[in-house]
C-alpha cells in the first residue's frame, strides 16, 4: 500500500531540481549519451480500464516489488515519489517526480525523471495503450545513465538490475 509522504518532505523534494536537462523526451527522441530501453509487453488477464487504475494508484511499481512513499496515492503531474528497493541499511532509496501524464481514451500513463540521491540519472515512462478487444500493451521507455560512482563502478550490475526491474514491471499486472 502506498504510504503517503511527511508534507515537509512533499515540499521539499518539489523543489528539488531534476537531475536531468531533457525534461519530457521519453515522449520522443531520447537524448545522446544515457542508454535507452523501450519495451512492450501485452497485460494478460486485466483488461485496459483495470490495468490503468493499478497503473495510476502505484500498483505497478508495489507489485514489482518497489516500496512506495508519494504525495498521493494516485499517480498525477508534478508529483513526488520515494521508491525503495531492498531491505535495512542497504535499502535504495530512489526519489523521483512526475514529468508528466498521459490521461487519454485509449492511452493512460506517466513519466517521472529522477531527483537528486536517485543512482541513475534519467526518465522512465510507464504507457498502458488500449489494443481491439479488452486487450492492453503497456510500454516501459527510458533513458538513464549513472549518477553515482557506485553505480558507475557497479557498470554490468547496474544494468541487469534495471533490466531485471524492467521486466518486473511489464509482468507485474498479469494476476
Amino acid at each position: 500500500m502506498v504510504t503517503l509522504l511527511d508534507p515537509v518532505d512533499v515540499e521539499r523534494l518539489s523543489r528539488e531540481p531534476f537531475t536531468h536537462d531533457a525534461v519530457g523526451a521519453t515522449r520522443g527522441a531520447m537524448p545522446a549519451g544515457h542508454r535507452h530501453l523501450d519495451h512492450t509487453r501485452t497485460i494478460r488477464g486485466r483488461g485496459f480500464d483495470e490495468a490503468a487504475e493499478l497503473l495510476m494508484s502505484w500498483r505497478l511499481h508495489e507489485w514489482s516489488g518497489l516500496s512506495v512513499v508519494a504525495s498521493s496515492r494516485g499517480v498525477e503531474a508534478g508529483g513526488v515519489v520515494v521508491l525503495g528497493l531492498g531491505a535495512g541499511r542497504a535499502r535504495l532509496r530512489i526519489p523521483c517526480r512526475v514529468a508528466y501524464v498521459i490521461d487519454e481514451a485509449d492511452r493512460r500513463g506517466f513519466a517521472y525523471g529522477t531527483l537528486p540521491g536517485h543512482p541513475e540519472v534519467g526518465e522512465e515512462l510507464f504507457l498502458l495503450e488500449r489494443r481491439p478487444g479488452a486487450a492492453a500493451d503497456l510500454t516501459v521507455r527510458a533513458f538513464s545513465r549513472p549518477a553515482t560512482w557506485l553505480a558507475r563502478a557497479g557498470g554490468p550490475v547496474s544494468r541487469y538490475v534495471q533490466s531485471w526491474m524492467t521486466d518486473r514491471y511489464l509482468r507485474a499486472l498479469d494476476r
